[in-house]
C-alpha cells in the first residue's frame, strides 16, 4: 500500500510539470532536479542544483521531506556558540575582579581608533592573492568532483540492490 501512494504521488507530481523519478533511468537524473536513492527509512532526496538531502518517508498525512542537517555546519554553530559564552563567562569573571585560571589567557584588548597616528599596518585588511584565491578554487574543483563522483558510485551501488 505504501509503495502504491509513492506511485501515486510521483505519477501526481509529474501532471504539475515537476521532473519525475524513474529508478533506472539515468538520464532523467542527469536533467532532473532531485534524485531518489531507496534506504530503509524511505527515500534520500539529492537536490543537484543545491546538494541538499533530504529523507523522504510516509506520515500520516502523507509523504513529507525533511532536510538532513550538514553536520560541518551544525559542527561550526556549536563552536561559535561555545566561544561566544566562554569570552562572556571571561568578561564576567575579570568584571567582578577574579582571576583567570592558569590555563586561560585573557583575550588581547582592541586597539582604540582614537588615537589618529597609531600604526595603520596593525588596521590594514590583508586580501589573498591571485594565487591563493586559484589554490582554494582548485581545492574546491577536486572536493566537488569527489563528491559527485561518490554520489554517482552511491546510486550505481544503490540501483544494483534493488
Amino acid at each position: 500500500m505504501v509503495r502504491g501512494l509513492f506511485v501515486a504521488a510521483l505519477a501526481g507530481l509529474g501532471l504539475f510539470g515537476t521532473p519525475a523519478w524513474a529508478q533506472n533511468s539515468p538520464a532523467d537524473t542527469e536533467q532532473g532536479r532531485f534524485s531518489f536513492h531507496k534506504v530503509e527509512e524511505g527515500f534520500l532526496r539529492l537536490d543537484t542544483r543545491s546538494g541538499q538531502v533530504s529523507l523522504c518517508n510516509h506520515k500520516s498525512l502523507g509523504w513529507a521531506c525533511e532536510t538532513i542537517p550538514d553536520e560541518r555546519t551544525a559542527l561550526e554553530n556549536e563552536i561559535a556558540r561555545l566561544q561566544t559564552g566562554n569570552a562572556a563567562l571571561k568578561k564576567e569573571l575579570l568584571e567582578r575582579g577574579l582571576s583567570l585560571p592558569d590555563t586561560v589567557k585573557p583575550e588581547p584588548p582592541l586597539a582604540k581608533n582614537s588615537d589618529k597616528n597609531s600604526d595603520k599596518s596593525d588596521r590594514e585588511l590583508k586580501l589573498p592573492s591571485q594565487a591563493d584565491i586559484d589554490r582554494v578554487m582548485t581545492f574546491m574543483e577536486r572536493v566537488w568532483r569527489r563528491m559527485i563522483e561518490a554520489m554517482g558510485n552511491l546510486q550505481k551501488d544503490l540501483q544494483g540492490r534493488t
